[in-house]
């Protein structure tokens, strides 16, 4: 018995130390996108669908920089500098502006705050694989329950950036993926590369301007009680639409993915979208009408999470 006790021990120390390495290389890769420059070619895979971006991202004494780009069907450009970020629509010659201070785009796909990741994820290390020319260490993350979609996320060894990340469900089937096809990590980033390619002719556009501001919503006669465990409520605010109308913008996060609930007047709507579920790769969405208003919820999570956080949306006059 006592032999037993001691392997069960021994077992159980290995355990403890492969996944405090794997959580301390999910703060690597954190780090990595935050503090390192970097340019490079990624394509994100949806089912059949697959789309290849370009990024330039660029950390120094200005702040971070970035551009991303669509390199194939529509154009479509991503400008960032430092929480505004404008997003060039040449197709309707129209330039989007919002400010995001939770702005996420891969490969920066992790929170600062991973301390809660331990209590919703079974996090460990797996194996060594090429990703990119790279030597990579995969991490896996597999849900402790139902709410939420597992990951497997690729790190490069050298410098624990992201290089790929893949997500799936619980039959293990991936849903997305975002891989980098090639990458070049560190160095100066030339600044011309972080300027609109469509600056010039994109001066006589349409420019939305999207503003926000906090709010309380429960003011205005909402509550949302979700049933959603280890998912709590990070921001709440009012977002400006068409320079007008109001849309009540809700934030849920356990520490990895978020969840956005959507409060719009459905008078801003010229007809009534569908209600009900509907899908786009890993990200489920979920509208529902409450009194004159169009309720959506979004999130990279299953179909279950987003149903039970929109229908725990209520309203009462205030």
């Amino acid at each position: 018995m006592r032999i037993l006790a001691a392997l069960l021990l021994a077992l159980s120390v290995q355990v403890a130390h492969a996944d405090g390495d794997a959580l301390a290389w999910l703060q690597r890769i954190h780090a990595a996108t935050q503090k390192l420059s970097y340019t490079g070619t990624f394509i994100y895979r949806n089912g059949d669908q697959a789309e290849t971006l370009r990024i330039v991202h660029s950390v120094g004494s200005h702040g971070t920089r970035e551009r991303l780009e669509t390199l194939d069907g529509q154009p479509r450009e991503v400008v960032r500098s430092g929480d505004e970020v404008k997003c060039y629509l040449p197709g309707s010659k129209t330039i989007k502006i919002d400010k995001q201070t939770d702005h996420k785009v891969f490969p920066a796909l992790l929170p600062e705050n991973l301390q809660d990741i331990g209590e919703h994820y079974d996090v460990r290390a797996g194996a060594i694989e090429r990703v990119a020319g790279h030597e990579c260490q995969a991490i896996v993350l597999q849900p402790r329950d139902k709410l939420r979609y597992g990951r497997k996320l690729w790190a490069d060894i050298k410098t624990g950036m992201l290089l790929k990340s893949q997500t799936f469900n619980d039959k293990n089937e991936p849903l997305e993926q975002f891989a980098f096809t090639e990458i070049r990590i560190g160095g100066k980033i030339d600044q011309k590369q972080l300027k609109s390619r469509f600056l010039a002719e994109s001066r006589a556009w349409h420019v939305e301007e999207t503003g926000a501001a906090a709010a309380s919503l429960a003011a205005s006669g909402w509550s949302i009680d979700p049933e959603l465990p280890g998912f709590r409520k990070i921001t709440e605010m009012k977002r400006t639409q068409g320079g007008s109308s109001e849309v009540g913008h809700v934030i849920y996060s356990d520490g990895l993915i978020a969840l956005s609930v959507f409060i719009e007047p459905l008078a801003n709507k010229t007809s009534m979208p569908p209600a009900g579920l509907s899908h786009q790769g890993a990200i489920n969405i979920y509208s529902r009408k409450v009194a004159d208003y169009l309720v959506t919820v979004v999130g990279e999570v299953p179909a279950e999470s987003v149903k039970k956080l929109a229908e725990s949306v209520k309203y009462r006059m205030p």
